[in-house]
């Protein structure tokens, strides 16, 4: 369930035998092999990066996210297999006719457990998070008074410099954050085919130009853990994306976090969330399992 993460960036060919990724290095011929099976999410990087058409069958047959990243190296792309899940059916069907006010409350609870884990974020840097703790009581059905973009402001102010503005294009930390969550989502979006879900049909984000709807809402309370990561960062000295950070923002879906009362990776936190999320459209509960930033 958990499975790694493995991030292309030097002239590989990607290659198939006995169900084991064939990694050779163009450079230097030298050759790994990889189980697929132990595999969530692959990082394709460099331009001169070739595979097979039969290595994308497979990735897709093990629910394995695969990630294209651009000609500036930041992810681009998102590939993900179109079953997975054999009581898909039933729960697209659930997912489809959830009602107005499930949503709304769905929307709710995720909005609280994102403020609440950004008050967290800043009490541990010794700031001021009480007044976003408040925000988060504060959060009514379906957000109707925008408590998140409210407490996002607030919460940007503190976390870096005043000047500091978190837009996909700015100046850095932005860059960090941008690569941070396109891991995050894909690993999101994973959990939720996994699950037998629709990651194109949100509870809350809604756009027609956009097949991860319901990724980019159930991602929102774990985004807090990629700035923790980044703000460390920043404290080493490091001020590009280069390959230690990127490294370091993968291993935080690797990492352990708190998930009702206890610890575990959180790759395998994004399948307990998912799956919360499939009970509540199955009317088995009304509440969704979110981590806690501590």
């Amino acid at each position: 369930m958990v499975g790694r993460i493995l991030h292309f960036s030097q002239p590989y060919h990607l290659s198939l035998r006995l169900s084991q990724l064939v990694i050779t290095n163009k450079d230097t011929g030298e050759i790994i092999n990889r189980p697929i099976e132990d595999t969530a999410v692959l990082m394709l990087e460099h331009p001169q990066l070739t595979y097979t058409h039969a290595v994308m069958q497979e990735l897709m047959a093990h629910n394995v996210a695969v990630v294209f990243c651009g000609a500036d190296h930041h992810p681009a792309g998102l590939l993900l297999p179109l079953s997975g899940n054999v009581l898909q059916h039933h729960r697209f069907k659930n997912q489809i006719e959830a009602s107005l006010p499930l949503t709304k409350q769905l929307w709710q609870q995720t909005v609280k457990a994102k403020i609440l884990n950004q008050a967290a974020m800043l009490d541990s840097l010794g700031k001021h998070g009480q007044p976003l703790k408040q925000m988060a009581n504060d959060v009514k059905s379906g957000d109707s008074e925008n408590h998140e973009a409210r407490a996002a402001k607030a919460y940007w102010s503190q976390l870096f410099l005043h000047e500091f503005r978190r837009e996909r294009e700015g100046i850095w930390p932005n860059a960090a954050l941008n690569y941070g969550y396109a891991v995050l989502r894909a690993a999101t979006a994973r959990a939720i085919v996994a699950a037998g879900l629709l990651p194109t049909l949100g509870i809350h984000h809604s756009n027609k130009y956009n097949a991860f709807c319901l990724a980019d809402d159930l991602m929102e309370p774990y985004r807090p853990f990629i700035d923790a990561e980044v703000v460390e960062l920043q404290q080493l000295g490091i001020d590009e994306l280069d390959k230690r950070a990127k490294a370091a923002l993968i291993g935080v879906v690797l990492a352990d976090v708190k998930q009702d009362g206890k610890k575990g990776p959180m790759m395998a936190a994004l399948h307990r969330t998912a799956q919360s999320l499939v009970g509540c459209f199955e009317k088995e509960g009304r509440k969704l399992s979110y981590p806690e930033l501590r």
